[in-house]
């Protein structure tokens, strides 16, 4: 397909966009506003409480973003009356029904000219509260849904997941979809009653109400909540168990409407466009970097071999262009598409971990008096009980000291005691969340990914062929410095 093709498809399109201040959204709304500047209409859904504050994160979060640099450079004093024509921002909430879009008059013109809809809100956070999460990843996907449904002229829906959905299997992980009531291998129970997921939300959430539990209180009670009846499914985390849902919910999009989703893997930074190297906030691993690097993790838990499988987030945003532009004349009513790395071009944690080491030995991070702050190769912990182990014989001690001369010197050292317990446990939660990625030996499946970039081979707009990448040169040149610029400022 040739790109013209790719952009005369978009071309007098109206799309509306929800968690359209997030990274991926933000990346597409940038590429789709550079290279179709005759897109029609582009309904941004920000969550906000008035339209005011909707027009105004979309200024402070999107578009003052340096991101949008490209496209200031290409249009300078006209820029703005070009994003004015374009881009109009709505003040709503997916959680709700009709999104929370309590504007009729606005609600009305969406139905009438909404030809696309990509849905890429989502909490990720793998041990988000099991409300925040259900309303988010899993009711807000219905909500969508049912609002589509009313759009007149609709004729595709682009879901945003992720590829971690299907769990941690070992092997060639397919691209197939989720059916209601479907759980994974190894759950405690044979069947997902979504019904009966909602209904203990509301019933735990009511308990705490009658209980005059704290906010601090419920938050807590509701993350264990998530993780365990995740677990109790066969998901490692709240967000891919919560996301797997949503993925079930779209079963009953009308037959009329074209459904993609589109099952990233672990995103990062940009390759390069509009330029290499953008991210935004600490991305899932990135936080194992930023704490190595400021001398906060002295060790790393995770098999040497196990996949790390990560695609820029430009190339996500160019498969879901040309899936949407190939998807229009294609039979399939539902396509899944698996975009990532781990079968085109894998990278083994041994290998990021090597890289991390090398690149802040050359680039160390600064401490908070402006000195360089000096790593070491750290100790590597290759199973869960050695990192068991290793908490017990290295720190575990040190808090049970603490313990016993709190207790001497009646509760002289409570705090310090309870700040290093909390540490620890800390520390053990999150290898906990972690452990399907650090010990992940699957591969994603992407046929079908393959096959449509065997329809664009060659292309340097819609480049998403992740064996072109150097991860080396990546991830010392591009995306180390782009954490250390833009999600460490």
């Amino acid at each position: 397909m040739e790109e013209s093709k790719i952009l005369q498809y978009f071309e007098g399109k109206t799309i509306l966009i929800t968690g359209a201040t997030g990274f991926l959204a933000k990346i597409f709304l940038e590429k789709i506003l550079r290279v179709q500047p005759e897109i029609k209409k582009l309904f941004l859904l920000i969550r906000a409480v008035d339209k005011r504050s909707a027009e105004q994160r979309l200024r402070e979060e999107v578009l003052n973003t340096e991101l949008f640099r490209v496209l200031d450079e290409k249009y300078g004093a006209d820029l703005i009356p070009f994003l004015l024509s374009k881009v109009i921002p709505v003040c709503g909430d997916f959680s709700y029904e009709n999104l929370g879009i309590y504007d009729s008059k606005l609600r009305d013109e969406m139905w009438q000219e909404v030809d696309i809809i990509v849905n890429s809100a989502a909490t990720t956070k793998f041990d988000e509260t099991y409300d925040v999460a259900m309303g988010i990843n899993a009711l807000g996907a219905m909500h969508v849904q049912k609002f589509a449904t009313n759009c007149s002229k609709i004729e595709m829906f682009v879901h945003v997941s992720t590829a971690y959905v299907q769990g941690s299997s070992v092997g060639l992980i397919p691209e197939k979809p989720f059916h209601r009531g479907e759980t994974l291998d190894g759950a405690r129970i044979s069947y997902l009653d979504i019904d009966t997921e909602k209904r203990i939300v509301e019933e735990r959430l009511r308990g705490f109400e009658a209980q005059n539990a704290t906010e601090l209180e419920i938050a807590s009670a509701m993350r264990n909540l998530g993780i365990d009846r995740a677990k109790l499914h066969g998901w490692a985390n709240t967000y891919v168990f919560t996301k797997a849902i949503g993925e079930m919910l779209l079963e009953k999009l009308e037959d009329n409407v074209k459904l993609l989703i589109v099952r990233p893997t672990i995103i990062t930074s940009t390759y390069k466009e509009p330029f290499s190297g953008w991210t935004e906030g600490l991305r899932t691993l990135d936080s194992i970097f930023v704490a190595y690097g400021k001398g906060k993790l002295n060790f790393f838990v995770g098999h040497p071999n196990s996949s790390l499988d990560m695609i820029p987030g430009d190339m996500v945003v160019n498969s879901m262009l040309v899936a949407m532009a190939m998807h229009t004349n294609q039979p399939s009513h539902r396509l899944i598409y698996h975009i990532g790395s781990s079968l085109r071009n894998p990278l083994k944690y041994e290998d990021m971990r090597w890289l991390m080491y090398y690149y802040l030995t050359k680039n160390p991070l600064l401490d908070t008096g402006g000195k360089p702050i000096k790593v070491k190769k750290g100790k590597v912990l290759e199973t869960m009980a050695s990192f068991h182990r290793y908490i017990a014989i290295r720190y575990l001690p040190f808090v049970q000291m603490l313990k016993l001369v709190n207790m001497i010197l009646c509760n002289q050292f409570g705090n310090l005691h309870a700040n290093a317990r909390r540490r620890i446990d800390y520390s053990i939660r999150l290898a906990e969340i972690y452990k399907p990625f650090l010990f992940f030996h699957g591969t994603f499946d992407d046929t079908t990914t393959e096959n449509l970039r065997t329809t664009i081979k060659g292309s340097e707009m819609f480049n998403f062929d992740p064996s072109c990448i150097q991860w080396e040169e990546y991830f010392m040149n591009t995306h180390f410095p782009g954490i250390t610029k833009y999600a460490l400022k």
